[in-house]
């Protein structure tokens, strides 16, 4: 399947925060941003609310991840398939890496 670029327009601040917490859950903005895309052609509805309290933000990745399984497993989650939520973090890792080998 081709992939496509796509820009959305926010408040600097905004992204920054988004690209934070992003990190926090073990992916980029723009996996993150695939996930709610699939999600949302799916269930043809804005199906599900991530968050994350606002005290805690010291969660890594792996506990995150943690987290979403539990909820993937109790049927909290649209029709993701495991499948699909892995590889969104893959794509998300690969292209963090491409960013690190491009600065050295």
């Amino acid at each position: 399947m081709a992939q496509v670029s796509m820009t959305v327009r926010m408040d600097s601040q905004l992204k920054q925060s988004f690209d934070a917490l992003c990190s926090e859950f073990g992916m980029s903005a723009n996996a993150a941003m695939n996930v709610f895309a699939k999600a949302v052609v799916k269930t043809r509805s804005i199906p599900f609310e991530i968050s994350a309290k606002e005290e805690d933000t010291s969660m890594d990745g792996l506990e995150a991840f943690k987290q979403i399984r539990r909820m993937a497993e109790a049927g909290m989650l649209p029709d993701l398939t495991l499948d699909e939520i892995n590889e969104e973090i893959r794509l998300s890792r690969e292209e963090r890496a491409a960013r690190e080998r491009s600065k050295a």
